[in-house]
């Protein structure tokens, strides 16, 4: 056994010194990418309020939001001009001049819609849209899946948190977060008290109640036909219960309509 140390020694000690070097360095990124991750998971509410406000100003520096005197700019304005908070939150909306049909709200209070949505649906079924994704926000989806995207991204970059100050988020960071939360998918319960939370949006603010159920319906028909790495595909091809999460939002807007 002593021989097998001894050895073992030998050979530890032969070893190139660059290439040693070079094994310290990736030893040492995975080491600070592990106390990353783990300081991490201790995130308050404030870190995550701080990373999504950095997040969204990214976020809008590399999509164009559209100008308020514009058709788009008009219609938002007229759908979301007076509601300026919704549950204690302070919420700001805007509209990315993109194609996709999809939205979403992020831990800070952004709001955002893209274009594809607004030409998809009408007035209602975006107000429910809207509603739906402030309900992940509110009941906490949103930061959840913030603190993965960030976990995952201190991980890939060997970069985070290394002092009791948050450090601002680097490109590559905002980068993979961006991608994280792209791909992630929340829970059917979660997406179940989102789309409760819709119905309830919808009567708080005098919209038809059924305008969440429309909206899902639409957004179902039209990810038959979308490619297969769109969003679409994504969060409706990959759920089989779309179908019952519709009739689900049906009954919920029935209580409200009686």
């Amino acid at each position: 056994m002593k021989k097998q140390i001894a050895l073992l020694t030998l050979l530890l000690l032969s070893l190139n010194s660059f290439e040693a070097a070079a094994q310290f360095k990736k030893i040492g990124k995975a080491l600070q990418a592990g106390k990353d991750a783990v300081q991490a998971i201790t995130l308050s509410d404030a870190d995550l309020i701080k990373i999504s406000k950095e997040y969204m100003v990214w976020m809008d520096s590399i999509n164009k939001l559209t100008k308020p005197d514009s058709e788009y700019g008009q219609r938002l304005e007229r759908l979301t001009g007076n509601i300026k908070e919704v549950d204690g939150l302070q919420v700001n909306f805007g509209v990315y001049e993109v194609a996709d049909v999809n939205a979403f709200a992020c831990g800070d209070g952004s709001v955002r819609i893209c274009a594809g949505l607004m030409d998809a649906m009408t007035d209602e079924e975006v107000m429910a849209v809207v509603g739906h994704e402030i309900g992940h926000v509110i009941h906490t989806d949103s930061k959840d899946a913030m603190k993965n995207a960030y976990i995952r991204s201190a991980v890939k970059n060997a970069a985070g948190i290394i002092s009791e100050k948050l450090a601002k988020l680097t490109e590559s960071q905002l980068g993979t977060i961006a991608d994280n939360l792209s791909s992630a998918q929340f829970s059917q319960k979660q997406e179940n008290e989102a789309d409760d939370y819709g119905v309830e949006f919808c009567v708080k603010n005098n919209i038809d109640p059924y305008a969440m159920s429309k909206a899902l319906t639409k957004l179902e028909e039209l990810s038959a036909g979308a490619p297969k790495a769109s969003y679409l595909q994504k969060m409706f091809s990959s759920h089989p219960d779309t179908m019952k999460r519709i009739e689900r939002a049906k009954a919920k807007a029935a209580t409200y309509a009686k």
